[in-house]
């Protein structure tokens, strides 16, 4: 019988504002979901513990704001020290969701600037706002694909549609990568 190792990871959560970053990791820590949209400034982050094959797992989400504001000389210091990422988008039909799917690359090349290469699980968020059926899923797959991402999820931070799944994917790929290195040393 082996013992209990304990595993911390950060993992930032990135995209446009507005495309529910902050609401997808307060469905995913706390169960909630808070209808009034309010800004992030900067980056909060959120803790989380959870428990993995009897180890015990210590979770820091960074969410970094997704608006082009005063605070984008900071982001080097938000994204130190990341072993994972989740970037967010917006299925909305409107600017918000044309914008934030078009703007996947440029969160990408910021987080490989910064980041090299961990890790990506991508959000397809507020499915609850559209028509499930109107979802290009070949575009998404295209994209996960050429960046290498791990996988793609549709997502709803209201509904909790796709979230836990979602979440976990990228928590047991740095569990079991960290857990098999730390076995091998």
């Amino acid at each position: 019988m082996t013992d209990s190792q304990e595993f911390g990871f950060k993992i930032s959560i990135i995209g446009d504002g507005g495309v529910g970053k902050t609401s997808i990791i307060k469905k995913f820590t706390k169960g909630s979901f808070e209808k009034d949209y309010i800004q992030t400034i900067g980056a909060q982050f959120s803790r989380y513990d959870m428990e993995i094959d009897g180890d015990l797992i210590n979770l820091i989400f960074w969410d970094i704001a997704g608006q082009d504001d005063d605070f984008i000389f900071l982001h080097p210091l938000f994204y130190r020290g990341s072993k994972g990422c989740i970037i967010v988008f917006s299925l909305e039909e409107n600017d918000l969701g044309e914008e934030s799917f078009d703007h996947i690359e440029d969160w990408h090349n910021e987080l490989k600037k910064y980041c090299g290469d961990i890790p990506v699980v991508l959000f397809a968020n507020k499915v609850d706002l559209v028509e499930e059926d109107s979802i290009n899923t070949i575009q998404i797959q295209e994209i996960v694909h050429k960046y290498h991402f791990l996988r793609s999820f549709i997502t709803s931070a209201k509904t909790g549609e796709g979230v836990i799944e979602a979440f976990n994917a990228i928590i047991e790929n740095l569990y079991y990568k960290y857990k098999k290195l730390a076995s091998s040393e």
